[in-house]
């Protein structure tokens, strides 16, 4: 692993997108082979069922839940260990009842695995959305899009055809829905938390921002690595059964001010350009500076850094771990490295 070593975080030494390896079946192996075979039927059958026919129709989201929670149940994804930042357990109808999401608000969720979303849509029925780490503006996806998401390779720039928006905007057009934003960008083995998209910063200040922890046990249906579809399939079904762990933290508002980003922009740009007037390369200097304005990562004033750090903080404080300066930029480098490796 001493190849890899830049793919540690340079304070903590944490490595976040290392895959975590199973436990040894050992002796048990046959019995792990007879609980994949018996389970995979089953799994196949009743998520090819829903994603290809049944949440196209209107069965109410009660019914969907049900479905849902039926393919959680199938693999064995039964026990929830759930913890609120100051509740105790067993008083949450009580008094609590602003403790967890409710219309028009926002997960700020960990991106570990396909399992977080499934989770998420089984519980809230939420709306997914996709960031990226050089704008505020995210996609608009669908439960299997985010399933999808979290086994494909990390994305530091939308597509050109993706239709973005903002998480104004979608609370504005959606009053009745959660949104779950996953701000990491990218998903990780869940030993630390990734820098953060600025895509949270389009949250009304007066809309309430949840973070919300999922941890797993055992921890071996992270997918930090892309594409692994059959080991994450069978470290799924293969065993007896997972815990998640919940955490969600107290809610967190967005009181900080935008800086006018667009005239900003075209300050520096005209700067720029007029220091490059009267050059033989005047034309080709103010193209870069264009080009090179739009590859920086989305700047942030040090109100809304605040912000962002204090979701960070709650989510690392949540899974028990530390935040990291590795970024998607990172990621992809590791990725590309470890399919040289194995092939």
């Amino acid at each position: 692993m001493e190849k890899y070593s830049q793919f540690r975080d340079r304070g903590s030494g944490i490595a976040p997108f290392f895959p975590i390896s199973s436990t040894p079946a050992g002796i048990y192996l046959p019995v792990h082979i007879f609980l994949f075979l018996f389970k995979l039927p089953f799994f196949v059958t009743v998520a090819t069922t829903y994603f290809l026919f049944l949440q196209w129709f209107p069965l109410g989201s009660l019914f969907k839940k049900a479905i849902l929670w039926m393919i959680l149940g199938i693999p064995g994804i039964w026990w929830i260990d759930l913890q609120i930042d100051g509740v105790k357990k067993g008083s949450l109808a009580k008094k609590h009842e602003g403790r967890i999401p409710q219309p028009s608000s926002i997960i700020a969720s960990s991106f570990t695995s396909p399992i977080d979303s499934l989770y998420l849509a089984a519980i809230f029925d939420p709306i997914f959305t996709v960031s990226y780490p050089h704008t505020r503006q995210v996609r608009r996806i669908s439960l299997l899009g985010a399933i999808l998401r979290a086994l494909s390779s990390p994305q530091d720039q939308p597509p050109k055809s993706a239709k973005l928006t903002d998480l104004k905007t979608l609370l504005v057009e959606n009053p009745q829905r959660v949104v779950v934003v996953f701000p990491e960008c990218t998903t990780t083995n869940g030993k630390g938390i990734l820098p953060f998209s600025p895509s949270l910063l389009t949250t009304p200040a007066q809309t309430k921002i949840f973070p919300i922890s999922l941890r797993y046990s055992p921890p071996d249906i992270t997918t930090p690595v892309p594409r692994h579809y059959w080991s994450f399939i069978w470290n799924l079904l293969s065993q007896p059964t997972h815990c998640i762990k919940v955490r969600i933290a107290e809610v967190v508002y967005n009181t900080s001010k935008p800086t006018d980003h667009a005239t900003e922009k075209k300050d520096r740009y005209l700067t720029n350009f007029l220091d490059t007037l009267g050059e033989d390369s005047a034309m080709t200097s103010s193209t870069d500076t264009l080009t090179s304005l739009s590859d920086q990562p989305a700047e942030v004033n040090p109100e809304e850094k605040r912000i962002l750090d204090k979701v960070g903080e709650a989510l690392a404080r949540l899974g028990r771990v530390k935040r990291v300066g590795l970024t998607v930029k990172d990621k992809a480098a590791f990725v590309e490295a470890w399919s040289k490796k194995r092939r």
